[in-house]
């Protein structure tokens, strides 16, 4: 799977955990130089608090554009730490 935005990759992996129809990459899989954490943070009833990342590339801004969360409850384990999209985000295989 892939996450482009403003025609660049962001993330890239073959080992995406998909919960809600998101898929959620590993750490590992996304390009911190487009990511910047933001003082977002938001609550799931199921999963725990969502931390966000605001998302830089060629000069344009998408703010709060992907999330994650650190530390899940224990229905959520498998997406510990991974990072999800949205706001125009684009997954794709």
């Amino acid at each position: 799977m892939k996450a482009i935005w403003n025609n660049t990759i962001i993330a890239e992996s073959e080992n995406t955990v998909v919960i809600e129809n998101n898929h959620y990459f590993p750490p590992d899989a996304i390009n911190t130089r487009y990511f910047t954490k933001s003082e977002t943070h938001t609550h799931c009833p199921w999963k725990g608090e969502a931390f966000y990342y605001t998302i830089e590339v060629n000069g344009q801004t998408n703010k709060d554009a992907a999330w994650y969360y650190p530390k899940t409850s224990p229905a959520a384990k498998p997406i510990e730490g991974y990072v999800a999209f949205w706001k125009g985000v684009e997954v794709v295989a």
